[in-house]
């Protein structure tokens, strides 16, 4: 009995398909098991006294943080331009004074059609070995907290062309927990008009309503 070739062929790329379907669907779910335990493990840092933004009262009726579901739609990769000339600025923070930042360079990328832009940073005191990435969206004040968000982004290779932007790492700065914290304002660059559902959601302060019946 003689096998077409042609439908060896055929058999061999279904199989080599599959093994490539299986494959991606095991790398998304590892990566979102990999942001599930990251948000745990934040979740679980909140409730220890030591390095939490909460106050005692607010830790006793702490229950835990509030995230979109992982998405990999919102994990882009973006035009990297390294600046040659870093700008020192004075970023105002949320208690009226200021910290120096680096412009240090911007990202590009596209998202619904649109192309976007944001200003990468470098804290100018050379203490930190991310680039810091404010932004605000047209989720701030609704699904997410009104005065924006942030991403932390790993220093890219000398040279390198792109950079990743992963929004499911925006995170609340602490001040989006306890008034008694100064933060970064996003300035005027990283203002995006789109929504960014992805990340950290707004903090429900549950001690301010301990009393309250829940709705």
């Amino acid at each position: 009995m003689r096998i077409n070739p042609k439908l060896l062929i055929g058999l061999g790329l279904l199989v080599v398909f599959g093994y490539f379907l299986q494959d991606l669907v095991f790398n998304d779910d590892q990566y979102a098991a990999r942001l599930r335990k990251a948000r745990q493990e934040k979740t679980d840092s909140f409730r220890r006294v030591q390095g939490s933004p909460l106050s005692s009262e607010q830790r006793e009726v702490f229950d835990s943080l509030r995230y979109y579901a992982p998405n990999k739609d919102y994990r882009l990769e973006a035009e990297l331009e390294v600046f040659a000339q870093r700008d020192t600025i004075e970023m105002s923070l949320t208690d009226g004074k200021a910290d120096k930042y680096l412009r240090w360079g911007r990202a590009s990328f596209a998202l619904n059609k649109q192309q976007h832009q944001l200003t990468l940073f470098l804290k100018a005191d050379g203490k930190d070995s991310t680039l810091f990435v404010p932004f605000t969206d047209r989720t701030n004040g609704f699904a997410t907290y009104g005065g924006g968000r942030y991403l932390d982004v790993a220093k890219p290779a000398a040279g390198a062309t792109d950079i990743v932007l992963d929004f499911n790492e925006a995170y609340n700065p602490f001040c989006a927990y306890n008034n008694g914290f100064a933060c970064p304002v996003p300035p005027q660059d990283n203002r995006l008009p789109v929504e960014i559902p992805a990340g950290e959601q707004a903090f429900h302060d549950h001690a301010a309503h301990a009393g309250e019946p829940h709705k």
